[in-house]
């Protein structure tokens, strides 16, 4: 997933998300959740605003990432994912 207009929401190898998450936290590794969060919600921010990134996609993508969430981070995701939706 180079950015969430790739995201195909779990179509095709099940494990391509876990990949993919292996990935992006290999490429933060050191960085605090915060530095995370802000840098995911800007790239989504920016698919917003462009119109690359639906609101379809924002679903798709909070419901294969939630499952592997505690439930402070999950209540996180669907709050920054409601202020997308919003955009």
């Amino acid at each position: 997933m180079k950015d969430f207009a790739s995201f195909t929401g779990g179509e095709g190898d099940p494990g391509q998300l876990l990949e993919e998450a292996q990935k992006i936290a290999a490429a933060y590794d050191g960085r605090n959740e915060s530095e995370l969060l802000r840098s995911v919600y800007a790239r989504a921010a920016e698919g917003k605003r462009n119109g690359t990134l639906t609101n379809a996609q924002i679903d798709a993508f909070c419901a294969q990432l939630a499952p592997m969430l505690d439930a402070a981070r999950r209540k996180k995701l669907y709050k920054i994912a409601a202020e997308l939706k919003k955009m």
